[in-house]
Parts: structure tokens; sequence; C-alpha cells
């Protein structure tokens, strides 16, 4: 299939590369030529523009920062993606995206005959999660695309279902991550070996996956495992405004959104977002810091690049 991909970034080129080897022509655009070079290698035809990648194509995906760049990327009436899809064409959102917003994209999207998805995704291709809201029959029609890249795809519901699920992950995961060090500072202000503890919280009541990246990136000093502070604030500050949007709580999301504001105003926006643990350590007088013999007991490496 003719297919067009829009933002090979961190995230956007290895799926790409998914797509290449699934025997797929791919059409490839991104901001940064460079970010392409790998691709073009492989069989991938080189876009000067998001609307000349659509033109070639039959389905574009977009994988980008954030909902102004999706917007931009795809209304743009000279250089954006609608204006080069035919009618019978599709679109498929692969950013982490507002729900809102995703869902005007859509309405000017079928205005014109084009289908489309909202597919955010978590973890790495080829094995990663896609969380897919839309029209269910454009998912089953459309499926086997996403299969390329993804091992555990989801159909959450109608439009913006997928953006949904994805900022309910990502508030958990980065609420929970701020809140572990929290504890973590109690811990160490009251005088306690922080590699003892890290042994025991993975097998306690405290446990959890995100709970394992901080001995690495911080205990470290290092901060540089997982995706930049940058995109994470975004991610949590999107889903901050989807609670006040339905009406639900979001009180400890909202410290978060704070604490991760006050670190990219130190500019670390492009650093690994451990770096957020700063913050935190200046507010209780203390660094998170212990020797990696002390609680490397029952850790895997987990790969840093994991949204």
């Amino acid at each position: 299939m003719q297919l067009g991909f829009v933002g090979t970034g961190t995230m956007g080129n290895p799926m790409a590369r998914c797509l290449i080897e699934a025997g797929h022509q791919l059409t490839v655009h991104d901001l940064r030529r460079e970010a392409t070079t790998n691709l073009c290698a492989l069989g991938a035809r080189w876009a000067d523009s998001p609307h000349a990648a659509a033109e070639a194509s039959q389905v574009v995906f977009t994988s980008l920062p954030g909902p102004a760049e999706v917007e931009k990327g795809l209304l743009d009436p000279y250089t954006g993606i609608l204006a080069g899809l035919r009618p019978g064409g599709a679109y498929i959102d692969m950013t982490t995206n507002a729900p809102s917003v995703f869902r005007r994209l859509a309405g000017a999207c079928r205005a014109q005959g084009v289908e489309v998805l909202d597919a955010p995704v978590s973890g790495r291709p080829p094995g990663m999660t896609i969380m897919v809201g839309g029209d269910a029959t454009t998912f089953a029609t459309y499926r086997p695309l996403l299969e390329c890249m993804g091992q555990n795809i989801f159909y959450v519901g109608e439009t913006g279902s997928g953006f949904i699920a994805k900022l309910v992950t990502q508030y958990l995961g980065y609420a929970n991550f701020v809140t572990a060090l929290e504890g973590l500072l109690i811990g160490a202000k009251a005088g306690i070996d922080l590699g003892i503890l890290a042994q025991i919280v993975p097998v306690s009541a405290g446990a959890s996956r995100t709970f394992e990246n901080i001995p690495r990136a911080v205990f470290s000093g290092e901060f540089t495992s997982g995706g930049t502070l940058d995109i994470v604030a975004k991610d949590l500050h999107l889903a901050c405004e989807l609670a006040r949007e339905v009406g639900a709580p979001a009180h400890i999301g909202l410290l978060t959104d704070d604490v991760l504001k006050r670190a990219q105003a130190q500019g670390w926006g492009q650093r690994g977002y451990p770096v957020v643990a700063r913050i935190l350590e200046a507010m209780a007088g203390v660094e998170l810091r212990a020797a990696a013999a002390s609680y490397a007991v029952g850790y895997q490496e987990e790969d840093p690049r994991r949204e």
C-alpha cells in the first residue's frame, strides 16, 4: 500500500521502519530531513511537505510533538495533509493529542471524504501498545497496518477515545513517578538507606513499574531514562485539561503538573523527564543518591525510550 508518514523522530521513525519492513511503499516528511535518512536508505521517498507526502499516499500517519503541530500539519491550506489526501483516503494520528482538538480535526477530514483514526501508542515497535478511536469499520480496515507496528491493539471506541486512554495512562505513570520521588524523599530525610528502601518497594505495597525507573535514572544522578521533560509535561498537562473538561478530580495530577513546569522553567525541557527529581530534592534539601550495587538486586533493564 502507498503510505505517508509525517514526523519521523524518536517514536515515528521506528514505526515508519516497521511499515517499510512489512512491504509497504512509504513517502516520509519531517522538519529535519536528516530524521528520514535511514528510512530513505530502506526505500522510502522523501517529500518536502506533509501535502506532498499525502498526494503520494492512500493513508497518512502522523507522529508529532502535540496538538498545535498536528493541526498545522493537517490543515495548512498550502502544505497540509488534508489538502493532498484524496477522498477515500485515510488519516491516522499516532501523536499524544487532545481528544477535543482531534474530534474537530476529524470533522474536517470527514467533510472531505477522508476516513480518520486516532491511534496513540505506548512502548516501542514492534511490541508496543496502540489505543484506537474512530469508526469501527474504519478500524477493521486499517488494523493490519497497525499490527505492523504494535503487538497490543485495542479498539477503545468513538473518535478521541484512543487519546483519552493514552492520557489516562500518562497521568497514572507520571503522577506515580512524582509520588514515588516524594516517598523516597521522606525516607531519605528520615535517615534510612535508599539502596535498601529501593529493594523493599518492589516487593511491597509500593511496587510499580514506574518506580523501577527511579534507581537507574535518579539514584545515579544521570536523569537520562525516558522521554524528554517537555513531552512528558505536555502529556500530563493534556490529561489535566481532559479531567477539567469532564469534571473529574485531578488533584495529584495538578501538583505533578506544577512540579514539571518548575523543572521546565529551569531550562531542562530537552533532558530526560526524571530530572524533575531535582525540583523535589531542592524542596526537601536532600539528594536521592545511592551506589548501584546497593539497589541492583531484582531490577531488569528497561528501554529508556519507553513513552
